[in-house]
């Protein structure tokens, strides 16, 4: 079995490393609030203190944290991954971040005589914990299929995109087409409450016809039961808007409906709303 690095034990960071754990990979872990890894140490991973350790101590190391500015952080802080790169040393960046942070990383990464590649997925809490997510990639295609036994365990499905940026695009324009979607099922909702119309009725409505998808299946049931436990936080989904209209300008391409959106997901920040699911968008009429 082979020896990772993960960086970043969040939400998703933290299944997605149990599951390494699981199928018997030894993991060497960082987080910036250490409390987090306990549960992965108590499993038997190793926890150190800073990124450059993570690297120093593994041939290939994983990262997912929250945003651009923190996948900066991770790797150019005066301990950071960067400090510890260098031939026979691959790093792999799952978060959601723009393609230009992207490619600073990978530039970075590769000048030291390291192998990048980018590869954010798709899914939420429910899929990291069965390892079900869809892996996006990009960069080192060598290190892509080095990566495919640790992926086959992280997910279902890993595609190889390219360049660097590439899969940082694809995930965007993914999460931008979520966030639309689960800002007009709330709208929806909340319109057929000013009807008197129950939501469960139309939620099992909505899963027999066109529109069925397992996005508004579960999103709908959490928002009709007042579920907003989180599976993926709303700021981070409100960022991921934010970072595909940046890109949508950087190609002078309009993305009128993801605007509207993001302006909904704004006004649910501004009511405190940020760290519950992305559904809690509905709260929001």
């Amino acid at each position: 079995m082979a020896h990772y690095g993960f960086i970043g034990i969040g939400i998703m960071g933290g299944a997605m490393a149990a599951n390494l754990l699981a199928a018997g990979h030894e993991l060497t872990v960082y987080n910036r609030d250490a409390s987090k890894c306990a549960p992965l140490v108590a499993s038997g991973a190793s926890q150190v203190s800073t990124p450059l350790e993570v690297v120093a101590a593994a041939q290939i190391t994983f990262c997912m944290v929250s945003d651009p500015d923190a996948a900066l952080a991770v790797c150019f802080s005066p301990h950071g991954v960067i400090q510890a790169v260098g031939p026979g040393k691959s790093y792999v960046d799952m978060t959601t971040i723009d393609p230009v942070t992207a490619e600073k990383i990978a530039i970075s990464v590769q000048a030291r005589g390291g192998q990048y590649l980018e590869a954010p997925v798709s899914g939420s809490l429910p899929q990291a914990r069965a390892g079900e997510l869809v892996i996006m990639a990009a960069g080192d295609e060598a290190l892509w299929q080095a990566v495919q036994p640790a992926f086959a365990v992280m997910g279902k499905k890993s595609v190889y995109l390219g360049e660097v940026g590439r899969a940082a695009a694809m995930k965007l324009a993914l999460n931008m087409i979520m966030g639309t979607m689960t800002a007009a099922l709330g709208e929806g909702l909340a319109l057929l409450e000013k009807c008197a119309i129950d939501k469960g009725e139309f939620i099992e409505v909505l899963a027999a016809g066109a529109l069925a998808s397992p996005l508004f299946s579960a999103k709908g049931a959490a928002i009709a039961a007042g579920d907003f436990s989180v599976k993926f936080p709303l700021e981070h989904q409100q960022k991921d808007l934010r970072l595909a209209l940046q890109l949508g300008d950087s190609h002078h391409q309009p993305l009128p409906v993801a605007a509207s959106a993001n302006e909904q997901y704004k006004r649910a920040l501004a009511a405190g709303l940020g760290r519950e699911d992305m559904c809690a968008v509905a709260k929001v009429k």
